[in-house]
C-alpha cells in the first residue's frame, strides 16, 4: 500500500498540489494504479500477441536535413538574442 507521503513525494516530483483533504482519495487512486499495473505484467506475450500486434511505425532513416539549413529562420524568430545565444523564459526553478 501507498503511503500518503509517497504521494506527496510524488505530486512534489510531478509539481502538482494536493490539497490535505485529497491526499486519502490521491493514495487510493494510486494504489488502483500501481494494482493494474502489477496485473499488466502478469500477461505473457502469447496472451498478448493476438491483442496487440508488433509492427514497425517508426521510419526509415535517410538524407537528413543538412546542418545549418533551418537556423537563419529560427534565429530570425527569436526575441532576446545575446551574441550567438538565443534567450528563453525560464521554465523551471529550484524551489
Amino acid at each position: 500500500m501507498t503511503t500518503p507521503e509517497e504521494v506527496l513525494k510524488l505530486a512534489s516530483l510531478a509539481r502538482i498540489e494536493v490539497p490535505e483533504g485529497e491526499l486519502p482519495e490521491f493514495v487510493e487512486g494510486f494504489d488502483a494504479i500501481v494494482a493494474y499495473v502489477g496485473q499488466l505484467e502478469g500477461l505473457t506475450i502469447n496472451e498478448t500477441s493476438d491483442i496487440l500486434p508488433y509492427e514497425n511505425i517508426l521510419r526509415e532513416d535517410g538524407n537528413a536535413t543538412p546542418a545549418g539549413t533551418w537556423t537563419e529562420k529560427i534565429v530570425a524568430q527569436f526575441p532576446q538574442k545575446s551574441g550567438d545565444s538565443l534567450s528563453v523564459k525560464q521554465i523551471i526553478s529550484h524551489d
